[in-house]
């Protein structure tokens, strides 16, 4: 018997550290004898959902002229969950597909234009699904697809997901 844990997740943080912050919350409370008496570390554990990074030191202009030329894989050095998880903070042993699709975050509701309001936020991928394998000669994992989906129009984002086959040994 394999136990999956699926993480569904929307924080809602001012900045990078207050979004580390609960994802190290939410974790600890999931995982942590102290917090969950009950809590076992599952073989597979998956988060998706809104996690809330956003691109940085980036303006909007430059990051969206980037991903009208097709050239949006030159952002993922400015995502702020692979700097995050690349220094040790968060995330640590998880797995991602690599970013190949557009931001999934900020589009005008009803359209795929990104963000015309007053804000004109810089796009950003905020919809993730990464996953950790507790014991790899155990378990293996073949990621076959990682993309959004861009024909969805009813939210400000485009829903992202992923094909992964687990193989149990």
């Amino acid at each position: 018997m394999v136990c999956v844990l699926f993480v569904f997740v929307t924080p809602h943080a001012g900045n990078v550290e207050e979004r580390n912050a609960q994802w190290r919350h939410i974790s600890h409370s999931l995982f942590s004898k102290y917090w969950n008496p009950n809590a076992s570390p599952p073989q597979i554990t998956i988060w998706l959902g809104d996690l809330n990074y956003r691109l940085q030191g980036i303006n909007t202009h430059p990051a969206r002229n980037l991903i009208q030329r097709n050239l949006h894989r030159l952002l993922a050095s400015k995502d702020q969950l692979h700097q995050e998880a690349n220094r040790g903070q968060i995330f640590n042993g998880y797995c991602e597909g690599t970013l190949t699709f557009k931001p999934t975050y900020k589009y005008n509701i009803g359209s795929s234009k990104y963000d015309t309001s007053h804000k004109v936020r810089v796009p950003s991928w905020t919809d993730r699904i990464l996953f950790k394998i507790e014991d790899p000669d155990k378990i293996s994992a073949s990621l076959h697809c990682y993309e959004s989906v861009d024909c969805i129009y009813s939210s400000d984002r485009k829903p992202v997901r992923a094909h992964i086959w687990f193989k149990v040994s």
